[in-house]
This record gives C-alpha cells, sequence and structure tokens, in this order.
C-alpha cells in the first residue's frame, strides 16, 4: 500500500469512529455474507448498502437487530441481521 492510501485508510476509520462513537480499536470479529436471496438495498445514513452475496466484515453485534458491518470499499454501517448468513 501506498502512503496516500494508508492515510486514506486512517482517515476512514477515525470517520468511522467519529460517526457511529466507536471506542478502541477496529477488529473484525467474522466475516458473513449478504443472503443471495435478499433484496439489494440503498445505504442510508448509517445503513450499509446491500448487494446479493456480498461478503461483509462484522466489526460488532449491537442488537438482536442489526450488525455493525464494513463492505470491501471500507464503507462502515448497520445491516439488518435477518439478511446475513454465517460462512
Amino acid at each position: 500500500m501506498t502512503l496516500k492510501a494508508c492515510k486514506k485508510e486512517e482517515k476512514m476509520d477515525r470517520e468511522f469512529q467519529r460517526k457511529f462513537k466507536f471506542e478502541g480499536s477496529i477488529n473484525v470479529l467474522t466475516r458473513m455474507m449478504v443472503d443471495p436471496a435478499a433484496t439489494e438495498k440503498r445505504g442510508g445514513a448509517k445503513n450499509l448498502p446491500l448487494r446479493r452475496g456480498e461478503i461483509l466484515d462484522v466489526i460488532q453485534f449491537t442488537n438482536q437487530e442489526q450488525i455493525l458491518c464494513r463492505n470491501s470499499q471500507r464503507r462502515y454501517g448497520y445491516v439488518p441481521r435477518a439478511v446475513m448468513l454465517p460462512l
């Protein structure tokens, strides 16, 4: 990775921590896949856009209905648990 890419990732991580009031280091707990039968959804203010079959990094299991995830473009957001499948 170049220095510029590292700086960009650090900036995105800081922005994530501020936006979601996340404290501590960002650790990936596990990886899960979006259900291929689920409908694709646009992202919202704090929701991650969903694509069928996409593999997401799970950052935090927030509650019974949502999971805080990161996609391959290093975007963060909430995803409904109902559309997630374990790998």
